[in-house]
């Protein structure tokens, strides 16, 4: 295996690192998310850090990069308290991708891709046409973590919307049966295959010696 100690890290070549560290951790989720600004402009962005932090009430939070440079997402869900989390699928995977390029602000990522947007019900920001997992978000919290100098953004799920084909009786998105994609670091997409499910685990008797 190849070996890293802090002191190699470091030294690495600035993308070779960024590589690496953005990969090592594993598979991640592949989302998009969409806001509104006050001024009626819509806004799309390809997050992969979108992570469960509790059911009970239905919570979810992202991590931000700092906001020493202009991010659209991060002043519209501040401005409205309003967003929405989209399931990157197979078939968007290009068009996904590219809102992470940066453009101004009078400029929606969904002009200058194939991405659609729609509006549900009375929900102001908008969601991505065709995305077979929806949900709509409350802004909750942010909170800065100075040893990296990021944020987590904290949002509690409003309304979750999820193809028929996916749900499972037992409550289990199954994201296989939609193509859902993940990313592996930066700029790496694989759509993940259903395997096995497993049941609730529980200790193993151990005998006792004599």
């Amino acid at each position: 295996m190849t070996f890293f100690d802090t002191k190699d890290i470091n030294g690495l070549d600035k993308i070779f690192r960024i590589n690496l560290i953005n990969s090592c951790s594993g598979f991640k989720s592949a989302n998009l998310l969409g806001s509104i600004s006050e001024d009626g402009i819509p806004n799309v962005a390809v997050f992969s850090s979108v992570t469960h932090l509790g059911s009970n009430p239905p919570t979810l939070g992202f991590i931000l990069r700092p906001t020493t440079v202009p991010r659209n997402t991060h002043k519209n869900l501040k401005d409205t308290g309003v967003f929405t989390i989209n399931h990157i699928y197979e078939d968007i995977i290009d068009d996904a991708h590219h809102t992470s390029a940066k453009y101004p602000d009078d400029v929606s990522e969904f002009d200058v891709t194939n991405l659609k947007e729609e509006y549900k019900g009375k929900f102001k920001a908008p969601f991505v046409k065709g995305a077979p997992v929806q949900m709509s978000m409350k802004f909750v919290e942010e909170i800065y973590v100075p040893s990296n100098n990021v944020m987590l953004i904290v949002s509690q799920i409003q309304e979750l919307y999820v193809n028929d084909e996916l749900l499972q009786e037992d409550g289990l998105v199954n994201l296989s049966k939609g193509n859902v994609a993940t990313i592996n670091g930066l700029d790496t997409y694989a759509i993940p295959k259903f395997k096995k499910q497993l049941s609730y685990q529980r200790p193993k008797k151990i005998e006792q010696g004599v």
